[in-house]
């Protein structure tokens, strides 16, 4: 079947929901669980099989910077260029709106660092996170975190220093570095990546799985 990309109603709610998790798995975002769709104040963007939501794209735009809060693609349906689509409408939205810039920060992912940049994005940013769970190690999180005195941490969330991030990688789990990709939307650099093929990027990301 195809899909059609539109803007999203609440009624798409629950299958929003089940899209962002399920395409969350595997990746280093499967931890980031929401109950509800967030409100954003830019463009809420679906693309649907039939009545069944299978991408999904939330834009947040604030003056002249528009940034993807959240994109994602069923596992089901990646490889078909669904979200090349959903952001290339995004860019729409985003220039319609006043925006000059459009971003999005992500974790580092093979894959999804390629995608971002064979869409035309150029890396502008980098902070390393620590994400640090008792699952993974008894003494994680107190490693991660200053000790105090009380409750224990169970789990730790800290944005560091670039300069830092090495050691942090060797002394945690799971230590994935924060990247901000961005592209302008007006002047010399504009409408780069509009000549991509965003199914052979898919598949061809697809085979190196």
């Amino acid at each position: 079947m195809g899909y059609a990309v539109r803007d999203y109603v609440a009624g798409d709610e629950p299958s929003w929901l089940r899209c962002r998790v399920v395409s969350s798995l595997g990746t280093a975002f499967h931890d980031d669980v929401v109950a509800a769709k967030p409100a954003v104040s830019g463009a809420e963007l679906v693309a649907v099989d039939g009545d069944v939501v299978v991408g999904i794209l939330d834009l947040a735009v604030d003056g002249g910077l528009a940034t993807i809060e959240t994109i994602a693609v069923h596992p089901d349906h990646q490889h078909r260029g669904i979200g090349g689509a959903l952001l290339s409408r995004a860019r729409a939205r985003a220039t319609a709106l006043g925006a000059t810039t459009l971003d999005a920060w992500t974790r580092d992912n093979p894959l999804t660092l390629r995608w971002y940049r064979a869409m035309g994005f150029a890396e502008s940013d980098h902070q390393p996170h620590v994400i640090a769970e008792r699952r993974a190690s008894p003494d994680e999180s107190p490693r991660a975190a200053v000790a105090r005195p009380g409750p224990r941490s169970a789990k730790a969330f800290r944005r560091a220093d670039r300069a830092d991030e090495a050691r942090l990688r060797r002394e945690s789990a799971r230590a994935p570095g924060c990247r901000r990709f961005a592209m302008a939307l007006r002047g010399e650099l504009a409408g780069r990546g509009d000549d991509v093929d965003h199914r052979a990027v898919a598949q061809d990301g697809h085979r190196q799985r």
